[in-house]
């Protein structure tokens, strides 16, 4: 997830549109706009199937909204996506993937969840730290970072990528147990 255009491609919110970009550029995928339709996206295929990469253009808050629609088209149930995004409870570049769970706040989630009913799909968080006490919350996830925090996050970026293409070869429950478990050893 995250927000489109310019001016946020840079911002510790966008890391789950960064991932993306990356992993479509590894399979040389461009992203393609549907007629009519709020979202980009490119496919790839694989050995071990199809991976449908999906930047939603209806801006973090509300990117529930394009779910129904993208499921439709990729032919997806719910148990089959996987949502990157950024979030707060993590320490800056450490990521994790997770089976299911709430949205801890983060709106992005918070949009799908309601638009889908159900909280029961994976997702990868980046961390993207919390801001100090001074700083507005919305300043801090549209900002971009400096120095070793940006170094940090574009090798989660990076990271979770690489857990993506993980998770396709080895299924959820592998790749959370050495995912998850490399990230903390790290």
């Amino acid at each position: 997830m995250g927000n489109p255009g310019d001016r946020y491609g840079s911002t510790r919110h966008n890391v789950g549109f960064r991932t993306v970009e990356v992993l479509a550029g590894r399979y040389r995928q461009a992203f393609k706009k549907p007629l009519l339709k709020s979202y980009l996206i490119t496919r790839v295929d694989r050995g071990a199937g199809k991976l449908f990469l999906v930047k939603p253009l209806t801006y973090m808050n509300n990117s529930g909204a394009v779910f129904p629609d993208i499921l439709a088209r990729t032919g997806s149930d719910l148990h089959s996506i996987l949502v990157v995004c950024d979030t707060m409870d993590l320490p800056v570049g450490q990521c994790r993937l997770k089976r299911s769970g709430s949205a801890g706040g983060q709106k992005g989630l918070i949009s799908i969840i309601r638009r889908l009913g159900r909280e029961d799909f994976p997702r990868l968080y980046i961390g993207i730290g919390r801001p100090n006490r001074r700083r507005d919350v919305v300043d801090y996830v549209l900002s971009e970072p400096r120095g070793r925090e940006a170094e940090l996050l574009e090798e989660a970026v990076y990271a979770a990528a690489d857990g993506v293409i993980r998770l396709m070869d080895e299924g959820l429950e592998r790749t959370m147990n050495v995912f998850n478990r490399k990230i903390e050893d790290d």
